[in-house]
């Protein structure tokens, strides 16, 4: 599918999806200092041709203005005119629609999802045990255990990306990058939201957890 094949009611709707968990994740206190990015894709997937609106780089995610979000392709290159520019951490929402088929990504930096990721960086993984929220990951066995994976985290972002592929695990939908944040997706805004809070519930439990139990 084309993008001129895409209807304007399909661009309305992700536009009106990301304005909604924007204002939601701002409210949170998820997007510091313009960091953060979402991005929810618009009509048919093929992983050699899809498109997604994504929020422009440098805004401050608290306000609604004309100018906060814009339509990407598969390579992350605007398809419309315009002077806005797309966060510099497309490429990772690029690569990950291509390797899922999600229907939506977001991405924040929080105090303990950066932290997680450096106390277990040793290991690549957040080790996750038994947590009632990794339910939320469609993960039903009693006492469960998941391992979220932690990938680098670059300057130059196309360095990040072949971790990411190399890392992804299809049945837990979300990875850290180091001292970074968490990208989260699912097949739509809503299921992307809810895998996101689930994680940052799952980074504060094991966090406190390991301050419990004296873990130096």
């Amino acid at each position: 599918m084309t993008f001129e094949q895409i209807t304007t009611e399909q661009k309305q709707k992700a536009l009106a999806d990301l304005r909604e968990v924007k204002e939601l994740f701002a409210s949170r206190g998820w997007f510091p200092g313009t960091s953060g990015n979402l991005s929810v894709r618009v009509g048919d997937f093929d992983p050699e041709q899809f498109h997604f609106a994504i929020t422009a780089s440098g805004k401050d995610k608290t306000v609604h203005t004309p100018e906060d979000y814009l339509f990407v392709d598969k390579e992350g290159k605007a398809v419309e005119a315009t002077k806005l520019k797309p966060s510099a951490e497309t490429l990772i929402h690029c690569e990950i629609y291509r390797q899922t088929g999600a229907g939506a990504i977001f991405h924040v930096h929080t105090v303990f999802n950066s932290v997680i990721s450096e106390w277990f960086w040793d290991r690549k993984s957040v080790p996750v045990d038994g947590v009632e929220l990794i339910k939320a990951f469609n993960i039903w066995d009693e006492e469960a255990h998941i391992d979220i994976p932690i990938v680098s985290n670059f300057a130059n972002i196309p360095q990040i990306v072949p971790e990411v592929t190399e890392r992804l695990q299809p049945e837990i939908p979300g990875i850290l990058l180091r001292k970074h944040g968490i990208y989260a997706w699912g097949a739509n805004p809503f299921e992307a939201k809810r895998h996101l809070e689930a994680f940052e519930f799952i980074f504060e439990y094991v966090y406190r957890w390991e301050l419990l139990n004296g873990r130096k």
